[in-house]
């Protein structure tokens, strides 16, 4: 379950929000920013203690979806789109597909300013009903003619991140013999804790769903309680499920060198980022690591590029964490305000109106 944050600052060009005519779900489609085009960014399906706390993560994604895209390079804007559950509700097969019916129509009411995608809680299979409702939909099954589950590219993106990490944090990109706690084992955590542990990596693993424990086994990685991995001792800590788990209160705890990982929006506030940097922890800001999914998506439904040439693109996230240390190294910044400048750079060549949050 997502946290009840408080609402964030509204900057966003338009919200539709509705309950679903067939399933009764709450349902959010946040456009915060085209400036650089048609809007970019998956569609969540979680639980939440209530329909404000929906909205809020709707809203924090989107604006987060405009940093993502922007530092990435690409020409669309930022967006997000969630399903929200009601605590303790379980979807059969029907309201499932009714839920994605239903966001069908929430999207198509955007004219085209918004594409969505499989995210957190939703699948390829769930997109290929989205697209009966409406076009504007990206990441359908491969069986589908579509260019499937994006959750290996993004893991691409954080492997390469996390390298960099190491590389700024212990003098070496190596990953042979470093100790790497990884909270989350979803599509993407699960995928980074297997390549980690093939190359020697000594893994702490955790997951709020006891099942992953057979994964942990499977790699040889030490199994931690949920709600306790920040206080094992890490060369990096990846933060790789929901969003906010770095509250002050884990940060002032945290026993690690640096901090790089797939989940959206891990910090509780952005005042988080100069906590950690306060204690000496290295932060790489989540929407430069995570923006793998973003590229390959873009790239594949645009037709921009072989194959290898969006691989070579979401490899060269690691570079573009090496710059943002090195920027924020030379202006005395964190690595969040210098990423988000880097995203503002690009932001203000497509548009000059644009507000960032």
């Amino acid at each position: 379950m997502t946290p009840a944050l408080p609402l964030p600052e509204f900057t966003h060009e338009r919200v539709e929000v509705r309950t679903g005519e067939r399933s009764g779900l709450f349902i959010a489609v946040a456009l915060h920013s085209s400036a650089l085009g048609p809007a970019l960014g998956g569609a969540r399906m979680w639980t939440y203690p209530g329909w404000s706390a929906a909205l809020g993560d709707a809203l924090r994604l989107s604006a987060a979806m405009t940093l993502k895209n922007a530092a990435a390079g690409l020409d669309a804007g930022g967006g997000k789109s969630v399903v929200g559950l009601p605590e303790g509700t379980t979807l059969d097969v029907e309201r499932r597909r009714a839920a994605f019916l239903d966001l069908g129509d929430a999207v198509e009411a955007l004219g085209g300013a918004y594409r969505t995608a499989e995210d957190v809680g939703s699948t390829a299979e769930d997109m290929l009903v989205v697209s009966e409702r409406t076009a504007h939909v990206v990441g359908l099954p491969d069986a589908a003619g579509g260019s499937g589950e994006p959750a290996g590219p993004t893991s691409l993106g954080v492997y390469e991140a996390l390298r960099a990490t190491l590389e700024r944090a212990t003098g070496s990109a190596d990953v042979a013999g470093r100790r790497i706690t990884i909270s989350g084992l979803g599509q993407v955590g699960s995928r980074l804790a297997v390549r980690l542990s093939a190359e020697g990596a000594v893994l702490h693993v955790t997951d709020v769903n006891p099942a992953k424990r057979d994964l942990a086994a499977e790699l040889g990685a030490t199994w931690v309680s949920p709600g306790e991995e920040h206080l094992i001792a890490a060369d990096v800590f990846v933060p790789a499920g929901i969003g906010g788990v770095l509250t002050d209160e884990v940060i002032d705890a945290l026993d690690a060198r640096a901090v790089c990982g797939p989940a959206n929006n891990p910090l509780a506030d952005r005042s988080g980022a100069d906590r950690l940097a306060a204690r000496g922890i290295l932060y790489a800001p989540d929407f430069v690591a995570n923006a793998g999914g973003v590229i390959y998506l873009d790239a594949t439904d645009k037709h921009l590029g072989s194959p290898a040439d969006v691989t070579a693109r979401i490899a060269g996230i690691g570079d573009t964490i090496r710059r943002v240390f090195d920027e924020a190294e030379a202006r005395g910044v964190t690595p969040l305000v210098a990423a988000e400048a880097l995203a503002a750079e690009r932001l203000s060549r497509g548009a000059r109106s644009v507000q960032l949050v």
